[in-house]
């Protein structure tokens, strides 16, 4: 409340005008990051949910929503999800105890709570078919009063840098909420959406799916104004079957971009051609090919940045941002569209990009006291991120020894063996000089790298301790490390152990 007033004082100053707008602009933005979050009424949430209010006062007032009972406030409401280990009904009568107020249930829980205890004590108690349906309904309202614009990100690949580019680029024009984390499912959506203030005009959104029907289902919730898809590839199909069921899988968000919204697609990606032709919305392109609206040319890696020509249908610009690898200039080309779309100039797109931090877990560079590199790109894996990963790797070392650390890329399906061995020939024909393998398909992957040339001393298969045991003693300087795999695969663990022992004296 104080820097509300301070900047009331501000205002009436006679050096006012003397002040720089990019000052006032600052205070101003300060100002609107530090308001709460919209409040709840009782009713809202009963109609949001389209739920049966068991007990309370239908114009009470929650300050947030919450499902997680270790980190709710005493004016928040709470929603019990039952999820794969924890069923938040289990804590929702200590925390009643504890003063919380308010209590989204499943009707098949009624009979187990003490339902007519929380009445006595007036606490509103709303109940649901499904309360993470019902989140997701919450969400959907949520994001329809607070008057924000959504871009949602999905794809195969590249949607979390993407997701972080293109804040980074409309952040310097408004205020922007962004997806935190891996917060992209059904319960991480709505998460993200109740973050949103008042002062937020737009919302960067990642959507991610391992079943038909979940992006549909997100792209529902969040109504996006713009809608990204970054690529399709053979991701998920365990639960999908075929790459044409992928294609079918993201083209859902399609179906759900606002009538007067447009999709932002990538003109380089043949299955995303075959979505382009099914849909009625505006379609904006980006990419390499000629069909595209925004463009890249003259790509070049200087060190570990990346630079090239950005090509917009008015202006081109020049462009140097941090990244491992020449793939990262697709995200930025999807990035770049969006902001184009919202009018932003080149020149606000060029910072944005250049601002632009990798995410962890995302071909992160890090070199050692011992001048040993390290390229972390565990946050997940899938067979066109791999491939993308062991090219990167080839051209970052140049003429040093490369050095590939791979666990399983999970939720593949029949598809796992063959994928496995062709991503282990393709590390043996870029030459990586040591190939480290854990998990379940790790046999696959040195007989692909075998079948491709590579010697079997060269190949080293084991826990993640002995790998970094066996690494101790065979890296050198100059040596680069990347490490890679699913994230159920816990690949970090053997950065972060690589990582001290080389770091150590």
């Amino acid at each position: 409340m104080r820097c509300y007033w301070d900047y009331q004082i501000l205002q009436r100053r006679s050096c006012f005008e003397t002040l720089s707008l990019d000052i006032m602009n600052i205070v101003q933005q300060t100002i609107k990051n530090n308001r709460p979050k919209i409040s709840w009424k009782a009713a809202e949430i009963l109609g949001a949910t389209k739920g049966i209010l068991l007990s309370g006062e239908i114009d009470r007032f929650f300050l947030d929503i919450s499902i997680d009972s270790r980190n709710i406030s005493a004016g928040d409401f709470f929603v019990a999800i039952k999820g794969a280990v924890h069923d938040g009904h289990n804590f929702a009568d200590d925390l009643i105890k504890n003063g919380i107020s308010g209590v989204l249930i499943n009707k098949n829980n009624i009979k187990c709570l003490p339902c007519l205890e929380w009445m006595n004590k007036g606490v509103v108690c709303i109940a649901v078919d499904d309360t993470t349906k019902a989140l997701g309904g919450s969400a959907a309202f949520n994001r329809k009063r607070s008057e924000s614009s959504v871009a949602a990100i999905t794809g195969s690949n590249g949607k979390t840098t993407t997701r972080e580019m293109t804040s980074s680029i409309l952040s310097r024009r408004f205020c922007v909420l962004s997806t935190k984390g891996n917060f992209n499912n059904e319960i991480g959506l709505p998460l993200t959406l109740f973050r949103l203030k008042r002062c937020h005009k737009w919302a960067v959104l990642e959507l991610g799916m391992n079943s038909p029907g979940e992006i549909g289902r997100l792209a529902n919730i969040c109504s996006p104004d713009i809608g990204v898809i970054t690529n399709i590839g053979p991701a998920h199909l365990e639960g999908l079957g075929s790459i044409e069921a992928v294609m079918n899988a993201k083209g859902e968000l399609l179906g759900e971009i606002e009538p007067v919204g447009t999709a932002v697609l990538n003109a380089d990606d043949p299955y995303i051609m075959q979505l382009a032709k099914r849909t009625s919305k505006n379609i904006f392109f980006y990419g390499l090919s000629e069909k595209a609206d925004v463009k890249a040319d003259s790509i070049k890696r200087i060190g570990q940045k990346i630079s090239f020509i950005l090509v917009l249908p008015e202006e081109k610009i020049s462009i140097s941002f941090g990244a491992a690898g020449n793939f990262m200039v697709s995200n930025a080309l999807a990035a770049a569209s969006v902001g184009y779309l919202l009018g932003l100039p080149a020149g606000e797109i060029k910072a944005g990009l250049e601002d632009f931090k990798p995410v962890e877990g995302r071909m992160n560079i890090f070199k050692t006291s011992r001048k040993i590199h390290i390229i972390d790109d565990t946050y997940n894996a899938n067979p066109a991120s791999m491939e993308a990963a062991v090219k990167t790797l080839s051209s970052l070392k140049e003429k040093s020894r490369g050095v590939f650390v791979a666990g399983d890329m999970l939720e593949l399906g029949d598809y796992a063996e063959a994928m496995h061995k062709r991503i282990g020939s393709l590390i043996a024909e870029y030459n990586v000089s040591r190939l480290y393998i854990t998990g379940e398909f790790a046999k696959s992957v040195s007989e692909g790298a075998m079948a491709g040339g590579m010697h079997s001393d060269d190949i080293f298969i084991g826990t993640k301790d002995e790998i970094v045991g066996d690494l101790t003693y065979w890296v050198r300087p100059d040596d680069w490390i990347l490490v890679k795999g699913s994230r159920g695969m816990a690949m970090g663990k053997i950065v972060e152990d690589f990582k001290k022992w080389s770091d150590s004296s």
